[in-house]
């Protein structure tokens, strides 16, 4: 083991390195994704937990769930070749994609949707505006009683 394998961070190390909150890290430890040692209350994050908290962190601005990342890490601890680990990588790549290609899909829709009621709500607001000034002007005339003013 050399000298940099031993480096161990603290919680509070970990969650300014981030920018998480300790609680987000002692969550990602009872759902089991990271595992630092103890001594006593204290806990001792390695450098492996360090590297697993960036992946959590990774995974989720690609849209992974927790449950995703740590199949994923049960498959590296299992086959340390990263065969099966990248095969299945690949799959979850793979329908995240199309997920989002989904979302995207729904999301033009939606889009659509609102310039349509945006355009009749204007086209209706021009409408009122219109009648609102016909019915002032038309209460300021004068009324005539068989041609005559009054």
């Amino acid at each position: 083991m050399t000298e940099k394998d031993d480096v161990t961070y603290s919680i509070s190390d970990l969650a300014k390195e981030f920018d998480i909150t300790t609680r987000s890290i002692r969550f990602y430890e009872d759902q089991g994704l990271l595992t630092p040692l103890r001594q006593g209350q204290t806990r001792i994050y390695s450098k492996r937990d360090r590297v697993r908290l960036k992946l959590i962190l990774r995974g989720k601005r690609l849209g992974f769930s927790l449950s995703e990342t740590g199949q994923l890490f049960e498959l590296y601890d299992a086959d340390k070749s990263s065969v099966t680990q990248l095969t299945i990588m690949l799959k979850l790549i793979e329908q995240k994609k199309a997920e989002l290609h989904q979302q995207m899909d729904d999301i033009k829709v939606v889009l659509m949707e609102l310039v349509t009621v945006e355009k009749r709500c204007r086209e209706t607001l021009v409408d009122a505006k219109n009648n609102e000034t016909k019915n002032i002007e038309s209460s300021n005339q004068p009324s005539s009683v068989n041609g005559e003013l009054s």
